[in-house]
């Protein structure tokens, strides 16, 4: 029997780890081993060191997988992390090297769900909370959105300004989740970066927290890219 590839999930900006709760359930009972990382969103380099560490414990062959500026954080932190056979984007930044988070937004018009985000004047960016369940999880209850209002984890300014470096999708397979009804990245950004990449695209008709409504979705997609890092690995050895 193949064995199968673990899962590394990276959250994006006004989230943590545990957003990934009901993916993490999903996947586990498909018999994988799944880690959800915890970063920081000081920088962009901040955050790619916190992934590669975690990395760094896990040698078996992996898919890591990244949530919107979670993308930018896999791009970065997979290209020295060998065991990694696969990138799964939800809804993510697939930047370039050069790029920006910054960069990219000054490219097309801003996004609907752009204009919740706050500063605070110490460097951070938050979602308003009243705007919080139609700007980030228009298709969660509205107790779920209340929770992650009041528990999200703001991005730091340096983090969405900082560039990347050499991006990891150039040499590692990729799955993008287009996220059809996403107000935080247009639909329109998420299939350039899917395409520029020449990634395994799916689509669902999802908020830009895909994994609250639509977690078998993001499941799914997952699933698919173990399946095939799995299977190279096997191919491999």
């Amino acid at each position: 029997m193949t064995k199968k590839a673990q899962v590394m999930l990276v959250h994006g900006a006004w989230a943590d780890g545990s957003c990934w709760g009901k993916v993490i359930l999903l996947l586990q009972a498909k018999g994988i081993t799944v880690t959800a990382a915890q970063i920081p969103l000081t920088s962009l380099t901040d955050d790619i060191a916190v992934t590669k560490r975690l990395l760094s414990m896990n040698k078996e062959p992996t898919v890591l997988v990244g949530h919107s500026y979670g993308g930018a954080v896999i791009t970065g932190a997979a290209g020295s992390a060998p065991q990694v056979k696969a990138l799964v984007y939800i809804t993510a930044f697939g930047l370039d090297q050069g790029e920006s988070l910054e960069s990219l937004s000054k490219q097309g018009p801003p996004s609907a769900g752009s204009a919740a985000i706050t500063p605070d004047g110490l460097g951070y960016l938050w979602i308003n909370r009243e705007q919080f369940h139609k700007a980030f999880v228009a298709d969660a209850t509205k107790d779920e959105a209340a929770i992650m209002a009041a528990v999200q984890r703001p991005l730091s300014l340096a983090s969405f300004a900082e560039k990347e470096g050499a991006p990891a999708w150039k040499a590692i397979p990729s799955w993008y989740l287009v996220c059809t009804d996403d107000q935080m990245i247009p639909p329109p950004a998420q299939e350039f970066l899917a395409k520029r990449m020449k990634a395994t695209v799916r689509s669902v008709a999802s908020s830009h927290a895909a994994f609250m409504a639509h977690s078998q979705e993001v499941a799914n997609i997952i699933l698919e890219a173990v399946e095939a890092a799995s299977a190279r690995s096997a191919a491999a050895a």
